[in-house]
């Protein structure tokens, strides 16, 4: 099923159809919140004063991401008052111009997780599931894409050293190989 998903041509269109999608999802949420202004000390204090707790036990169920937000986030919600609109906008763009499309895959998954732990449902979910099938395809996702192009010359760049026996990992113009 991986090899279908990661090498066949007709699987690669239907990404092209499922990245852009998704990375507009991304790129409008991160459009807005860059034209608009973004504050996240609301929420990030809403996720602390109110996390994810069992109902049963009363005990957290991240406690720490609740420790996380409370000790890294909030203390520096600056930056990530920059980190989240930005990172949504170049996960967007990344998705829909297929350019390095797995990373940008994994990094939405990573913000949408990180967005659930924080008691957020929203599209979350939706987003994950999709975000991971373009993941999983990896390269094939990008395959319409600038990865088409962009992914050729990054290995070209990045070749494996096959005189070493060892599968070392040389940089073209390096003068050792870095054994991986």
């Amino acid at each position: 099923m991986m090899e279908f998903l990661r090498k066949n041509v007709y699987v690669a269109g239907l990404m092209l159809v499922l990245r852009v999608y998704v990375g507009w999802q991304w790129l409008n949420a991160g459009f807005h919140k860059l034209k608009d202004g973004f504050d996240a000390a609301g929420f990030m204090k809403g996720a602390i004063g109110n996390p994810i707790a069992d109902k049963a036990t009363g005990e957290l169920v991240y406690p720490t991401f609740t420790r996380f937000l409370e000790h890294v986030a909030l203390p520096n919600v600056k930056l990530f008052n920059v980190l989240i609109p930005l990172g949504e906008f170049l996960v967007g763009l990344g998705l829909i111009l297929g350019a390095l499309t797995a990373t940008a895959a994994f990094f939405g998954l990573f913000m949408n997780f990180m967005f659930l732990f924080a008691g957020t449902v929203s599209t979350n979910p939706w987003l994950i599931l999709l975000g991971g099938i373009v993941m999983m395809a990896g390269a094939n996702a990008g395959r319409f894409g600038v990865d088409y192009y962009l992914l050729p010359l990054l290995r070209k760049l990045i070749r494996r050293d096959g005189t070493t026996g060892q599968g070392g990992m040389t940089i073209k113009g390096a003068k050792k190989t870095a054994h991986i």
